[in-house]
């Protein structure tokens, strides 16, 4: 019977940057400087390398804004092998409480901003993080193409962009995007079926899925639709031997997109233990139990 398996490595996008297959997220990373550091050498030690952040993580709303990028550039500066060990990523765009600026000139102040508090000279994949309406595509391209010239970012992607925000965005740019941040989960799955995924392929952009737990649900499903969707997940965990968020990850990097799952955990040994998902080797039925469960309704 045909399976699907999980690569433990793949490029980003088109450019010659390896990365894991899986990445390690950074938005709930409210502890000390040092629980950042033990969690991130988890992470790398256990082979993942993908490390992503954001200059709105910490914020909470009052304070805090760049509150993680300033922990992890203390990280980095406490040991700076580190950042040879990893490929960062981090994000732009968000301007707490307008709620988005993409002009070329915050755009710019908000790159230097996060350099700065990450104490690197060039960003691995820099991601707009969420799209804004009032910035015309073309000066969005404008900032991106001349940071990649100077040197700042080696590569550029999108978070939370629509596949039509998506194609404007790249119809200016000199540079191709790389890499697209949408949320992707077995209880949310528009993007494989609305057009996204599609696009990611033939622009051969990397899909990074944030909240591949569904925020938490898939832990403590509530409704019918989440209890089933478990239900389906937990079926093929037991015959895999692993934990259902190994199954829930393995089911989206079963995807022929190349979804690469951003472990958002805060506890070590459930990053060590995301790391198995690469053994994961899925069937087509046992794939489509899960879609068809999370769909609500059998496919045609």
């Amino acid at each position: 019977m045909t399976t699907l398996p999980a690569p433990t490595r793949r490029m980003l996008g088109t450019t010659d940057i390896e990365v894991s297959s899986m990445a390690w997220g950074m938005w709930r990373s409210d502890g000390s400087v040092a629980d950042l550091s033990r969690l991130l050498a988890t992470a790398l030690d256990a082979g993942i390398d993908l490390i992503d952040t954001a200059d709105i993580y910490g914020f909470d709303g009052k304070s805090g804004f760049g509150d993680v990028e300033n922990k992890l550039g203390e990280v980095l500066r406490e040991d700076a092998s580190l950042r040879q060990r990893m490929v960062l990523v981090t994000k732009g765009g968000i301007m707490p409480p307008v709620p988005y600026d993409q002009s070329r000139e915050y755009m710019a102040g908000a790159l230097e901003a996060s350099l700065r508090r990450l104490g690197t000279n060039v960003i691995d994949l820099y991601l707009i993080h969420r799209p804004d309406i009032l910035t015309h595509p073309q000066e969005l391209a404008r900032f991106l193409d001349d940071a990649v010239a100077s040197g700042k970012l080696r590569s550029i992607g999108i978070s939370n962009f629509t596949p039509a925000q998506i194609e404007a965005l790249a119809h200016f740019l000199d540079t191709p995007l790389v890499a697209t941040q949408p949320e992707i989960s077995p209880l949310r799955i528009e993007p494989l079926d609305n057009g996204e995924m599609d696009q990611a392929m033939r622009l051969s952009l990397t899909p990074m899925a944030w909240s591949p737990l569904g925020g938490g649900r898939l832990m403590d499903p509530q409704t019918e639709r989440e209890r089933a969707v478990v239900q389906a997940l937990d079926a093929v965990a037991a015959e895999a031997g692993v934990d259902r968020a190994v199954a829930a990850y393995g089911w989206l990097m079963a995807h022929p997109a190349g979804i690469v799952p951003i472990v958002g955990s805060q506890r070590p040994e459930r990053i060590v233990e995301a790391a198995q998902t690469t053994q994961m080797r899925w069937t087509r039925q046992q794939w489509y139990s899960v879609f068809t469960a999370a769909r609500g309704a059998p496919l045609p």
